[in-house]
């Protein structure tokens, strides 16, 4: 696969999976937009290891449920680089409780952020994507938006939320073009499941017919595909990268 002369936008890029997902681009020869919101250093930490791979790459710090704040940032974007190719999804934030205990601006954050940060991004490239008549947009989701999941009824809602959406402009888009994907995640090691006590993990690992965490370059391995020519007759599609989890 080869992605030499493309430009691809990835957002939450500056660690987890997204970064995975930028590296995995770039080692193709993809140039590369880190959109990012957070810790300026990580950020940094990441654009130096993209850039590392010989490609050009450049850091956006952005609050992409901010609707304004992400159009800003693709007119940015397409300034810098002058087209986009590829349209990675990824930003995401948990605010876990049961329902009982959920408040409601922890649902409204993770659902701002999860859909209509993917949402802001989509609208924003749309119009470039179809006067391209090419493009390959690709949403993480989660295994969770498929099965759900106690105590993440806002994650599992935004998850859920990418699947109908990915589904939906895939079918507005495929004569112009343009794929759109989504990859479901299972149980991956990064920052965000880090936290969990290493008892839980363990435990967890046990319930997956592979018996292991995924690694955020799993995820990128298969979003990779969906970004290059060999998965151009691919729309559509819900890929679960979990190791069976959900089965």
């Amino acid at each position: 696969m080869s992605l030499d002369n493309k430009t691809a936008v990835v957002t939450g890029g500056s660690r987890g999976i997204g970064e995975a997902v930028a590296l995995k681009l770039a080692g193709l020869g993809a140039n590369i937009a880190i959109v990012y919101v957070g810790d300026e250093n990580e950020g940094k930490a990441a654009k130096e290891k993209v850039e590392a791979l010989g490609v050009k790459t450049e850091l956006y710090y952005c609050d992409v449920s901010n609707f304004e704040d992400s159009k800003k940032t693709v007119d940015k974007i397409l300034e810098d680089f002058g087209s986009i190719d590829i349209l990675v999804n990824n930003a995401g934030i948990t605010r876990d409780n049961l329902v009982l205990k959920m408040e409601e601006k922890d649902f409204d954050a993770v659902i701002s952020v999860n859909l209509k940060g993917a949402f802001n991004m989509i609208k924003h490239t749309y119009s470039h994507f179809m006067r391209k008549r090419s493009g390959k947009i690709v949403n993480v989701a989660s295994v969770v938006g498929i099965n759900g999941n106690a105590g993440q009824a806002n994650y599992s809602a935004s998850k859920a939320g990418i699947i109908g959406m990915t589904k939906s402009v895939a079918k507005e888009l495929a004569g112009r073009g343009v794929t759109v994907n989504a990859v479901a995640p299972g149980f991956i090691d990064t920052s965000m499941t880090g936290v969990l006590p290493e008892k839980v993990r363990k435990e967890m690992s046990a319930g997956i017919p592979m018996k292991r965490i995924g690694l955020p370059e799993d995820v990128a391995n298969v979003i990779s595909f969906l970004c290059s020519e060999e998965s151009s007759y691919v729309t559509g599609e819900v890929i679960r990268v979990d190791g069976g989890m959900a089965m």
